[in-house]
């Protein structure tokens, strides 16, 4: 597209970060959206308007203003894709086997960028022709736009926001999971207004939130720079910088799934509170990238071991996933899609500054590689921002529902205790007296 419209690198920089613009605008509100009126509704109506998007986009593409504004629709579309996902899952993902669930769709969007990279290549190559355009790139946004509709046909068809809703479901599943996720969190039986205030001022909150910062700050920054890196370091042809920059997104897809297993394992055996569950699952996904990062920049010169390191790097860091992530659903289960909202406003922001505060710290007269010398500099800063979200998340963060967020408004605001209390909550207090014993 570069080529057939002549852009130079600020114009294609305004087009791709286009996206990001609208795509923050709506994550709180349709966050609190979906958590009013449904999942289904929500995020399959944002994947069906971006799609129809994704189709016109050709046609847009020969007006910049008309392209970018499209970019924005399709970020404004797609902004609710998180909060509406978390919202579903309150609903539907029990709790021990809660961190797998949200793991495995997490892994699904990584998934979809290492199918989507190679084979949108094999289009701008192999697909069909779009007239007047004089390439076969047009080919990308119609067959991609095409599958998202198809999607949407099966979300509609086959997705309720509820098991109370699902017309398929046996009664004995209905009931399991129902009684399952009340029986946690002793959920009210109405919708409250939502606390902004305990919300904002909330340590739970905000070590959600932080980690969101810096795990957007590094796999985005990961992702985003890869192809520049390999030319930069590797001196690699165009088709080999393809496929060794989709690995990353496959190790991430892996290791997300991986991720929820062994969470949910260690919790079924006890061996942990919910808690410590979340600490051992972040801190694996901050503090093992981290060490990576610095073992990279001292294997530079040889490829292998850049590629395992940077694979290894992404794909660690997804095992957070099962830390804050997930644990948006531990603290406030009613509130989830909204701090999912939250969290993916302040991780969108980091993942538009990451790629140019790595411009700013290596940058290269236009046709020159980036000095390897300025390549580690990126690395061993975004070391240090994954470590203060690990350290971050350990000091703030918590495993228990929040007194807000709870049907015990009237308890201790220390203790954070529901007012019935129930078995899985006694059971935390038996796990979390056997860690301080330890």
């Amino acid at each position: 597209m570069k080529k057939e419209f002549g852009w130079d690198s600020k114009t294609s920089g305004i087009i791709l970060s286009a996206f990001y613009f609208g795509y923050m605008i709506t994550q709180l509100p349709f966050g609190m959206l979906a958590a009013k009126y449904g999942s289904k509704r929500v995020f399959g109506g944002g994947v069906l308007c971006a799609s129809l998007l994704s189709l016109l986009t050709p046609i847009a593409a020969y007006h910049k203003q008309s392209l970018i504004l499209l970019r924005i629709l399709q970020g404004l579309a797609l902004g609710g894709s998180f909060p509406s996902v978390h919202a579903m899952w309150r609903k539907w993902a029990p709790p021990l086997e809660r961190s797998k669930l949200v793991s495995i769709s997490c892994a699904g969007s990584n998934m979809g960028i290492a199918f989507a990279m190679p084979l949108s290549g094999l289009l701008c190559e192999s697909g069909f022709r779009s007239p007047p355009h004089q390439s076969k790139w047009p080919s990308v946004f119609y067959v991609f736009g095409g599958f998202g509709l198809v999607w949407c046909l099966a979300w509609f068809a086959l997705v309720h926001d509820s098991p109370q809703s699902h017309p398929r479901i046996s009664i004995k599943e209905r009931d399991y999971i129902v009684s399952a996720i009340e029986e946690e969190h002793c959920l009210p039986k109405n919708e409250r207004p939502l606390p902004l205030l305990h919300i904002f001022m909330s340590p739970a909150v905000w070590a959600i939130v932080i980690s969101m910062i810096c795990y957007d700050w590094g796999s985005l920054l990961l992702t985003s720079v890869m192809p520049t890196f390999v030319d930069d370091v590797l001196r690699l042809d165009i088709t080999e910088n393809g496929i060794l920059s989709a690995l990353p997104f496959l190790a991430m897809s892996v290791f997300t799934a991986l991720s929820g297993w062994i969470a949910d394992s260690i919790r079924k055996r006890q061996l942990l509170s919910t808690g410590g569950i979340r600490n051992l699952m972040n801190s694996i996904g901050m503090f093992l990238p981290a060490l990576f990062l610095i073992v990279l920049n001292n294997v530079a010169s040889r490829a292998h071991a850049v590629i395992i390191c940077l694979c290894l790097t992404a794909g660690l860091s997804t095992l957070s996933t099962s830390g804050y992530f997930v644990n948006m659903l531990d603290i406030a289960p009613q509130y989830a899609g909204f701090l999912v909202g939250i969290a993916n406003v302040a991780g969108t922001l980091s993942a538009v500054l990451a790629p140019y505060s790595a411009g700013a710290m290596a940058s290269a007269p236009s046709g020159s590689h980036i000095l390897q010398l300025q390549w580690k500099n990126i690395f061993y800063v975004t070391a240090e921002i994954y470590v203060f979200g690990g350290l971050t998340y350990l000091i703030l963060s918590s495993g228990r529902i929040q007194w807000w967020a709870s049907d015990g408004l009237d308890q201790s605001r220390e203790n954070g205790k529901p007012a019935n209390s129930n078995s899985i909550y006694e059971e935390e207090e038996a796990l979390l007296s056997q860690e301080s014993t330890l």
